[in-house]
């Protein structure tokens, strides 16, 4: 069972989620990703302020992987600018984890279910598992 986040933590992440996601659509457009969609979901961040989980949601999710995984390798570089951003904010960034939010395609598996006449919640196998995370 998690325990609840404190306001600190909530506060926090709703300032990195923020910031994570100004230098994301920076490097975006200074990389010539026209075609892509990136949006910070959730950020949550640990007790000890030490780790922040970052939510990501990419669009198309056919390109998401190749995406995620350069960008799960310039993570301490997104952390290194960040900390220059927030240097007056913080005085120690957490370390960021990245995961990729695949509610968006969870919820529109459901939806082409519906539109065929089929109902998901009787019968779930017509929807693709989700990832545990």
């Amino acid at each position: 069972m998690e325990k609840q986040e404190s306001s600190r933590q909530k506060k926090i992440g709703t300032v990195l989620q923020q910031e994570i996601a100004t230098l994301l659509q920076q490097a975006i457009r200074q990389g010539g990703g026209a075609q892509l969609m990136l949006s910070v979901t959730k950020v949550t961040v640990t007790s000890d302020l030490s780790l922040a989980k970052v939510y990501l949601s990419i669009f198309p999710s056919q390109k998401a992987q190749p995406y995620f995984e350069a960008l799960k390798q310039n993570g301490s570089q997104l952390r290194h600018d960040l900390s220059q951003r927030m240097k007056n904010q913080l005085r120690k960034i957490p370390e960021l984890v990245f995961y990729l939010d695949d509610s968006l395609d969870y919820i529109e598996g459901i939806e082409n279910e519906l539109d065929k006449g089929e109902n998901p919640i009787k019968n779930p196998t017509l929807l693709n598992s989700r990832q545990r995370k």
